[in-house]
């Protein structure tokens, strides 16, 4: 285990048996760490981020639901959190939690305003169109490979499936893709990049706004610039980049760790070629087993309090261990198994700040039209490696794979290059 780079002070939960939520351990299975953490901790654990910074983790089914539910004793604001006059400014997890005036850190009434705003730009989207222009942009992009006979579905077709349908959606040019996804990419990973990556984002929002101040269009951008509750540019710039992470990285890996269940697990080989039966049954085994988002900061204690037994401190930061709450023995069968068919997984979060309802349908119709249309292009879809030799991204915050290599039968060459 790598030796953190400072060390926490006395008292921290970094002191009483903290896991650290970095490292190749981690990095390779998550679930062992989090079930360890339970046995040793119960429902809410001390954990350490890079950098030897402590925290909480909520993994607990109730107690996660505790948190997102009772803002008054758990706050979404930041700048509460006690560890600040310790962080660095270079270190690489600050753009994910750093005190911003977006709706991400918004409270109250203010939150509400701009929830508001953002619930219903969404909510205009035509679902026809939006799942119209989702087949289009997976056939297209699948005509870019089908005729090579291999591909990584990872960086060739996740990655860039939802953040196309975003960039129509927002009304962003899509030759902005590369960029984005670098910038998207950088920031996760909590690396030497991230702040980079986060100002890369910035940028490209600002130019958006911009250019929909002076030709407004049919796409959520435009609609929050003219939405009753006022917006300002600069609220819309910070709002849409949020919308733009939240958007991307939760649907990009929920469609590459379905493809992957459905292509390593044999209870979803003999239906590969039918495709369409078990596309459903996959997303959302998906959702509890690989959560793409399996940790996030986070909330800040308003107060001292308890919480899962333990003793919180205020100004303490507690990380939203939705991972771990999915796999809380409390919400499962006997056997360890996830309910058939159930979908009260905490995958869009709870409460308040929870994903919001256009936002989870709009990811729903990207993630299975993505997974849907390869079926059923492609239907001898296969590994094209071991299984075990599937690398997992290095980052505490999403459980998503570097890359996912298939082969199959090349196709006959259709053209395609349409979203290069």
């Amino acid at each position: 285990m790598t030796e953190p780079a400072t060390t926490p002070p006395p008292g921290c939960p970094a002191h009483r048996g903290a896991a650290a939520l970095y490292g190749p351990r981690f990095q390779t299975d998550p679930g062992q760490v989090y079930r360890e953490l339970r046995a040793a901790h119960g429902p809410v654990a001390p954990v350490e981020l890079p950098g030897g910074v402590s925290a909480w983790l909520v993994i607990g089914y109730r107690e996660l639901q505790l948190v997102t539910s009772q803002p008054k004793v758990f706050g979404r604001d930041s700048t509460r959190w006690n560890a600040w006059p310790s962080i660095p400014e270079d270190w690489p997890l600050r753009p994910m939690m750093a005190p911003v005036p977006s709706i991400l850190y918004a409270e109250g009434s203010e939150h509400q305003r701009r929830s508001a705003a953002i619930t219903d730009a969404l909510a205009a989207v035509d679902p026809y169109e939006l799942k119209t222009y989702s087949e289009r942009v997976a056939d297209r992009l699948i005509d870019d490979f089908a005729g090579r006979g291999e591909a990584d579905l990872v960086t060739e077709y996740a990655h860039r499936m939802p953040l196309l349908v975003l960039c129509w959606m927002l009304g962003l040019d899509p030759s902005q893709v590369p960029v984005l996804i670098q910038g998207l990419l950088d920031m996760l990973d909590g690396g030497a990049n991230a702040q980079q990556g986060a100002q890369q984002l910035i940028a490209v929002m600002t130019e958006l706004v911009e250019a929909k101040r002076a030709r407004p269009g049919a796409d959520v951008t435009s609609r929050l610039l003219v939405h009753p509750a006022g917006l300002t540019d600069d609220e819309v710039i910070r709002d849409l980049r949020v919308l733009l992470i939240a958007g991307h990285q939760p649907s990009a890996y929920w469609i590459a760790n379905a493809l992957r269940l459905m292509l390593t697990d044999e209870r979803f080989a003999a239906s590969l070629s039918g495709g369409r039966r078990s596309v459903g049954q996959a997303l959302t085994e998906a959702l509890w087993e690989d959560t793409p988002t399996q940790n996030f900061a986070g909330r800040w204690a308003i107060r001292d309090t308890q919480l899962g037994g333990q003793k919180i401190a205020a100004g303490d930061m507690l990380l939203l261990g939705f991972a771990g709450a999915n796999a809380d023995p409390a919400v499962r069968l006997p056997d360890g198994s996830a309910p058939e068919g159930n979908h009260a997984h905490m995958s869009f979060s709870h409460g308040e700040h929870r994903c919001p309802f256009p936002a989870q349908e709009a990811a729903e119709v990207i993630a299975a039209t993505a997974v849907e249309v390869l079926l059923d292009r492609l239907p001898d879809l296969g590994l094209a490696v071991a299984e075990h030799a599937l690398v997992w991204r290095p980052s505490p915050w999403v459980r998503a794979l570097v890359a996912l290599p298939v082969s199959f039968t090349p196709a006959a060459d259709t053209g395609g290059g349409a979203f290069r």
